[in-house]
């Protein structure tokens, strides 16, 4: 005997809906004893570069009780993962965000280049951004963040030329890695290449309207779990 598959998807429906009513009733039971519990956390690369480190110190200090889950993540398993309740709150970089989700943009970056150490191009001879027409280039997959990915093609549509891209990476550090290998160039918010340790130059595009916008997605669901949590987030 075997399932059919209308009984293959009942079970994995199932399977989903007892995890969920085991923990709204582990989640009850926190609440009901005035215990914090816990608070999954997705982001990107850039947020946790810049603005996350001092949110969780905020959320620290005010609740000393709730116990955070970190999980790097890119935007659009960030959405699948709060639409189905394995995430509480998202940060991510340009999301496009569903309806049924809420957002909150907290913090807004300039992009920057990353060019390999020996490229010829530097702040003295930069002009503007069609210098790089004839450059390779290292994106982000459009699957993992299509509005991120179409932002940052803009900047060099409206240079006038259409990017060759050469690698796709959804890792901002392989990223970096490809860029100092001499692989290409790429393009990040200012936040994601602080305090990194690559070999790689940056040059800053403050002339362009195109930015980061680094910003918190969440059910509006776990407002009701965690009312003081999200007064203090939003």
């Amino acid at each position: 005997m075997e399932l059919t598959t209308a009984g293959k998807y009942f079970i994995t429906e199932i399977k989903q809906l007892t995890r969920q009513m085991e923990r709204v009733i582990h989640r009850t039971g926190q609440i009901h004893r005035g215990e914090a519990g816990e608070l999954r956390v997705g982001f990107t690369h850039s947020v946790m570069q810049s603005i996350l480190p001092n949110i969780l110190k905020n959320i620290q200090e005010e609740l000393p009780n709730i116990k955070t889950i970190l999980r790097e993540m890119n935007n659009r398993d960030q959405y699948l993962a709060l639409q189905m309740g394995q995430l509480d709150v998202g940060f991510a970089t340009n999301p496009l965000v569903p309806k049924d989700l809420k957002s909150k943009v907290l913090h807004v970056d300039n992009f920057v280049v990353l060019l390999p150490e020996n490229h010829p191009v530097n702040t003295e001879n930069f002009r503007d951004f069609s210098i790089f027409s004839e450059e390779s280039f290292i994106f982000p997959s459009p699957s993992d963040g299509p509005n991120y990915v179409r932002i940052v093609e803009s900047i060099c549509l409206e240079a006038g030329f259409q990017p060759k891209i050469i690698h796709e990476t959804d890792s901002a550090s392989t990223g970096f890695r490809l860029v100092e290998a001499g692989l290409g160039i790429s393009l990040e918010p200012l936040s994601s290449v602080k305090e990194h340790n690559f070999s790689v130059k940056k040059i800053e595009l403050t002339d362009i309207h195109q930015k980061a916008a680094l910003t918190m997605i969440w059910n509006p669901k776990l407002e009701l779990e965690y009312p003081r949590l999200f007064q203090l987030l939003i």
